[in-house]
């Protein structure tokens, strides 16, 4: 007899995953290296801990280690917030009149409102661990800034973060989290460093991205002794920290017997999408079981569908290795839209290989269906997603309909990935009807494409 399946479906203290899974490992293809954009050699360790700390390099770099062991110190601090939830979307597959059965990952319940926790305690860790006393980041909407501000918090680390100037003038209560957290945010790009000064002198009242405020924060960490950057995405690093949701998504639903068709994530970098799928698409690259993999992204900002499969410094101010990715060109500076953590002109070099060789798909999707399908979920669900998360749900609820047309009891799950109660300046413009939906032209994209660097 059939479990009955509950509206949440809980692990307990002791099935919380005790190693990270690495999903480079089953990977036939591996994502290409980091390379040194002066030499256009493959980045050695010595060289990236220049730049991050040594225990995070080593993980950066390992292709072949499948599980990693999670420090006790870190699972300590898991416990305060994980096991997350797995909710059975109950009202939400009511209210579509779908057959399909509706699964999300929520990663809001902690103070910083999102999965990004996940890896900040991590990277904050072994920053620690090596007697650092700092570290820097950048952050767009703010969640990856917050989490990292509890995390240095909790281990007496200083912290430095540049927040893009839009999310930083938009969310000035996330900035104010960060604060009480006693980190220092500075709206990026600032004039406050070198390159922060040249954006400024080439992009005239810019309202920044990630890949500026990243190329800040690079700055600081490394004309600073004692400091290490932090990354709250793209990094084979993250995505290992991030293995931690799907890990716990896969146990929940074995607990129950569940195999979903469909898996989708929102992506901007890649780190709650990868965390999500890892174990999933590590049985469909060991041919174990096949899965339906869909991310998506804000057609203001599509990397995956619109970018190209290249090599592209990782920031806008050019100074952070190269990273083959799909990618809008480093220069390519998004329009301000509200979905400040998507933000970004590329995407993981693991997910770019993946989606490379054709193992899941992607999407774009504008900000106005975006923003309502989050009001219709926040009405039945009974949460309010940040906007990141609304594009998974979006993409969630189109699913959920066409199995409505097709009769397809498709199981489908997705990642809620935080909590939008910071954000509620984008839902005002869209219930005043001042959102609009920026799409770039060929011609802005060809005009950032062509200043992609030349890699042989």
């Amino acid at each position: 007899m059939a479990k009955e399946i509950p509206y949440k479906i809980y692990l307990e203290e002791n099935e919380m995953p005790d190693s990270w899974y690495n999903v480079r490992a089953d990977m036939k293809n591996k994502p290409a290296p980091l390379i040194n954009p002066g030499t256009h050699q493959p980045m050695t360790a010595a060289e990236l801990g220049g730049v991050f700390c040594d225990d995070l390099v080593a993980q950066e770099l390992d292709d072949t280690t499948a599980y990693i062991p999670i420090p006790d110190e870190i699972r300590s601090f898991y416990r305060m917030y994980r096991p997350s939830p797995l909710v059975r979307a109950y009202c939400l597959e009511e209210k579509l009149q779908t057959p399909a059965k509706i699964y999300y990952k929520f990663e809001g319940n902690n103070t910083s409102g999102s999965h990004k926790l996940n890896s900040a305690i991590a990277q904050a860790y072994y920053a620690k661990k090596q007697g650092l006393k700092g570290v820097t980041t950048e952050t767009g909407a703010g969640q990856w800034g917050t989490a990292l501000s509890m995390a240095c918090a909790y281990l007496g680390l200083d912290c430095k973060v540049f927040m893009v100037k839009v999310s930083y003038e938009q969310k000035p209560f996330r900035r104010e989290v960060m604060r009480t957290y006693g980190a220092s945010v500075t709206p990026s790009p600032s004039s406050d460093t070198a390159i922060g000064r040249r954006i400024l002198a080439e992009h005239p009242g810019t309202t920044g991205s990630l890949g500026c405020a990243i190329s800040e924060a690079v700055e600081v960490a490394t004309t600073n002794e004692g400091y290490r950057y932090v990354l709250g995405s793209v990094l084979n690093q993250v995505l290992l920290h991030q293995s931690v949701i799907g890990l716990e998504t896969k146990a929940a639903l074995d607990k129950y017997g569940i195999k979903p068709d469909i898996i989708i994530g929102c992506a901007g970098g890649g780190s709650n999408l990868g965390g999500l799928i890892s174990p999933f698409m590590g049985e469909k690259l060991r041919g174990e079981a096949d899965y339906q993999i869909i991310a998506i992204e804000p057609a203001s900002c599509p990397s995956f569908t619109r970018g190209r499969f290249a090599y592209d410094f990782a920031d806008t101010g050019m100074i952070c290795p190269l990273a083959k990715m799909y990618t809008l060109g480093s220069n390519f500076i998004p329009s301000p839209n509200h979905a400040g953590g998507l933000r970004y002109h590329g995407m993981s070099p693991i997910l770019s290989q993946l989606y490379h060789d054709g193992l899941m798909e992607a999407r774009s999707v504008e900000q106005t269906s975006v923003f309502e399908a989050a009001e219709q979920f926040a009405r039945v669900e009974g949460i309010l997603p940040a906007p990141e998360s609304a594009h998974a749900i979006r993409a969630a609820i189109d699913e959920a309909i066409k199995c409505k047309e097709t009769g397809e009891e498709k199981t489908i799950v997705f990642g809620l990935t935080g909590t939008g109660y910071f954000d509620m300046v984008a839902y005002e413009k869209f219930h005043n009807g001042e959102m609009s939906d920026y799409i770039p032209t060929d011609e802005e994209l060809e005009a950032s494409f062509a200043k992609l660097p030349k890699v042989d």
